[in-house]
């Protein structure tokens, strides 16, 4: 077994097989997207003919959404997943978030949750499109002044429940609206079926892979993800590498022409772009 051209074969990075950027993401399950000019190249480079214009397109159609998903980090999701992602992932990311909260000595009642809730879907909805700017504006015409910080976790808190998601594409600032006009009607499924589409997800652009690889990058718990492993079944087994288990799918990409093209890789500007090798990770 060679682990690194068979990753690199199912992580579309070598003989991509798709040219929608939408499909791109949905293959992946989530890729990660804390800054915009990455998080648009590590799409399009997994595309047959990368495309900023067919990313943007995308993304103003709702196709791909940017939201905090997993370990509470920015992630791009699939318009298609990104309800029943949603609901399997946000319980433990909203854990997370308020463990944050706690270190950082901030308590937020339910009230204040309701009540700025509120005005940030009437902002949403009345804008289309907003920025956190737009927001602060809103609460200052209220007479209500939070600091930066507090207001993210309001933010935050809105895209867990499924009130906010990603708004109109602006490369320099996160933008948010509201996720039932974004995305379409809230659609649920079973959880298994939830923990079962995750795991194959995770296993067929990421393979070969391992539970600790798995639970790493959900961030659900390990009996969560042994579940979802064990819902797929004859799909999935393993082998062995250097004395290691490694989950490989049946249907798995091992074989690949090499595109005869070339990229040239510019230091980014900000220091905010040192993420670039964990995009799609």
């Amino acid at each position: 077994m060679n682990p690194i051209a068979i990753r690199l074969l199912n992580q579309q990075l070598v003989a991509p097989q798709f040219s929608d950027p939408a499909e791109v993401v949905s293959h992946l399950g989530a890729v990660q997207a804390q800054e915009y000019r990455l998080m648009r190249w590590a799409v399009e480079m997994r595309t047959k003919k990368p495309s900023a214009k067919a990313f943007e397109k995308a993304f103003a159609d709702g196709d791909i959404i940017r939201l905090h998903l997993m370990r509470g980090t920015w992630q791009l999701v699939s318009a298609n997943d990104y309800w029943w992602m949603l609901e399997l992932c946000a319980p433990k990311a909203i854990a997370v978030t308020k463990g944050w909260m706690h270190s950082n000595k901030i308590d937020i009642p339910e009230e204040e949750y309701l009540k700025i809730r509120k005005i940030l879907v009437q902002t949403a909805a009345e804008k289309r499109s907003v920025t956190k700017e737009d927001f602060v504006q809103t609460l200052a015409e209220k007479d209500i002044t939070m600091d930066d910080h507090r207001l993210s976790y309001h933010i935050r808190m809105g895209e867990f429940t499924g009130t906010l998601c990603s708004g109109d594409l602006q490369p320099m600032k996160a933008t948010y609206a509201l996720a039932e006009n974004k995305v379409g009607p809230r659609k649920t499924i079973d959880r298994d079926e939830a923990l079962m589409r995750l795991a194959k997800k995770y296993f067929q652009s990421r393979q070969p892979a391992t539970l600790e690889d798995f639970v790493w990058w959900s961030g659900l718990g390990i009996n969560d993800c042994r579940k979802g492993i064990a819902l797929l079944g004859d799909y999935l087994h393993l082998e062995k590498w250097k004395r290691r288990a490694f989950y490989l799918t049946d249907d798995c990409r091992t074989r690949g022409a090499l595109r005869r093209v070339s990229y040239r890789l510019q230091k980014p500007r900000h220091s905010a772009a040192a993420g670039t090798q964990s995009q799609g990770a």
